[in-house]
């Protein structure tokens, strides 16, 4: 039994890096913020995020906390969201992004 769970472990691990470096599914992700920053700059957000391939629309309203990502299914890209978000305001802004989809 401890094989099967080491497996199942290095499974999920490998699916999470293989969903994180792909193309978002549906035409909408949900990204969590984290970091002491990040509500101090949603403009700046808001900006970064609109210029990654694919997206449409950013909401950082409905959902305290979280960025509500629309683009066109299969052309947003997860890292380039996540790397969006990261560099918004320059190095060491601490702001994170993690995706929920």
């Amino acid at each position: 039994m401890p094989r099967f769970r080491h497996l199942a472990l290095v499974l999920m691990i490998l699916l999470s890096a293989a969903c994180e470096s792909g193309s978002v599914a549906g035409p909408e992700v949900a990204i969590k913020l984290g970091g002491k920053f990040c509500a101090m700059y949603p403009d700046a957000i808001t900006t970064a995020l609109q210029r990654v391939d694919g997206v449409e629309a950013v909401d950082l309203e409905s959902r305290k906390g979280y960025a509500i990502v629309t683009g066109k299914a299969g052309a947003m890209k997860l890292a380039d969201l996540r790397k969006a978000v990261n560099g918004a305001r320059g190095e060491g802004w601490h702001c994170e992004a993690e995706l929920v989809e």
